[in-house]
């Protein structure tokens, strides 16, 4: 990584007092059987539109909303979650269906359910809260698109959603939950919108507990992928595990922008106060991928205090993800730490920051806080230029990977650390 700077010899030195002194050790822990495993997730986020407009300072009102989302893992039963987390009042949903994906807003035809929330077609999200659907005999197998349709007919406010998806969402106005015709469904957004789970249970994978968590920022979002075509690194290494053999349920629980130490307005709640809400509520998982701390490092909050703040250490990340590992392996779960990827090139580009991320990885390579680590930095890094991207994994903008970049991930993953 070039020639040691003065900052990151530093760091290294106290990361490695830090190791010695707060290295947990694993913990049994009797996680609790379910019929039900997780398929498909998405981290929740409070309305809010930084970059572009989107429908969640808005919300929608009698609008039918068509999200298509891919499953990474199979069941003969589904059924969804939906949330209302940064909801200020309660949500109503006058109805929902669960359909097989065709084209665009279509879905393939005889395949719409109608969904039921405690045997009634319409329900109420509680303001703060989430709801599952009931038990739909709806069989999908991993990889099947399912587009899952809901009708609101009140007005919502502000809805609760998830900002970068590499996908696209449709609405219609009216009540088109049972169409098959993507017609109606005439405007699109890049966002997902009070969808946060689709739950399987049954089938040939009955009783497997064995699912993955990727939790992390927009890396493991899929910032920078190509729309539609499920490039993420989390949908690569969901593919490898079942042409290998050895199929799991990889849960995408990334935001990008996200923070382990800061809250952000329009990137998310930090990880240490969402990880509890958005992993360890996840059925079927045995293990936890952590990638995050980059935005840390580098990015300042335009107009807020912590635009004016010293940039975070690596000791404080360290710390961060020390409280992390300790959750989970209080719940019975399986940690492997990932290292920070590249950054020359990119707004994040400075002396300090590259010597914060140098200790920083140096800390996941060596502490032995995780059970296994991943190295993501040496996967994606120009051998000619370390702390770049190789040009052929690069998006464009030095920070993300393109789809080239994300598939070198997932293939960095090996299967025995999970």
């Amino acid at each position: 990584m070039g020639t040691p700077h003065p900052l990151r010899r530093t760091a290294t030195a106290l990361l490695a007092a830090l190791a010695l002194a707060s290295t947990p050790s694993a913990v049994a822990t009797g996680r609790q059987d379910s019929a039900w495993r997780g398929a498909w997730a998405a981290s929740p986020q409070a309305p809010s539109a930084p970059f572009a407009p989107n429908w969640s300072p808005r919300g929608f009102e009698d609008h039918t909303v068509r999200q298509v989302v891919r499953v990474t893992a199979g069941g003969d039963r589904t059924r969804i979650e939906l949330t209302n987390r940064y909801g200020s009042a309660p949500l109503r949903i006058a109805g929902a269906t669960v359909a097989r994906a065709a084209r665009g807003g279509a879905v393939e035809p005889g395949s719409v359910r109608h969904l039921r929330f405690d045997g009634r077609e319409s329900a109420t999200v509680p303001a703060g809260g989430t709801l599952l659907s009931d038990a739909a005999r709806f069989p999908v197998v991993a990889f099947d698109p399912l587009a899952v349709t809901l009708h609101l007919a009140e007005a919502t406010g502000p809805v609760t959603f998830h900002r970068v998806t590499s996908a696209t969402a449709y609405r219609a106005a009216g009540d088109h939950r049972a169409d098959a015709s993507g017609e109606a469904f005439r405007e699109t957004s890049g966002s997902w919108y009070l969808l946060s789970g689709v739950e399987v249970s049954g089938g040939r994978e009955a009783g497997r507990h064995d699912g993955v968590v990727a939790f992390g920022d927009s890396l493991t979002d899929g910032d920078g992928s190509t729309p539609g075509a499920d490039g993420r690194y989390p949908d690569g290494l969901a593919e490898r595990l079942a042409a290998a053999g050895r199929p799991r349920a990889v849960l995408n629980h990334g935001i990008s922008g996200n923070r382990v130490l800061r809250d952000s307005p329009w990137a998310g709640e930090k990880a240490l106060a969402r990880f509890r809400k958005d992993v360890l509520t996840e059925p079927g998982v045995r293990t936890v991928v952590l990638l995050e701390g980059i935005n840390d490092i580098g990015f300042r909050e335009p107009g807020s205090p912590a635009a004016a703040a010293p940039g975070t250490s690596a000791e404080q990340l360290a710390a961060g993800h020390l409280a992390l590992i300790r959750e989970a392996r209080a719940r019975g779960l399986r940690v492997v730490g990932a290292t920070l990827t590249p950054v020359k090139g990119s707004r994040y580009d400075t002396p300090a920051n590259e010597a914060v991320r140098d200790a920083f990885n140096h800390w996941v390579r060596t502490s032995g806080a995780y059970d296994a680590v991943v190295d993501f930095d040496r996967a994606l890094a120009d051998p000619a230029d370390p702390d770049r991207f190789l040009p052929a994994y690069d998006s464009g903008d030095g920070l993300h990977p393109n789809d080239a970049g994300y598939r070198a991930m997932a293939e960095a993953v090996d299967p025995d650390l999970l």
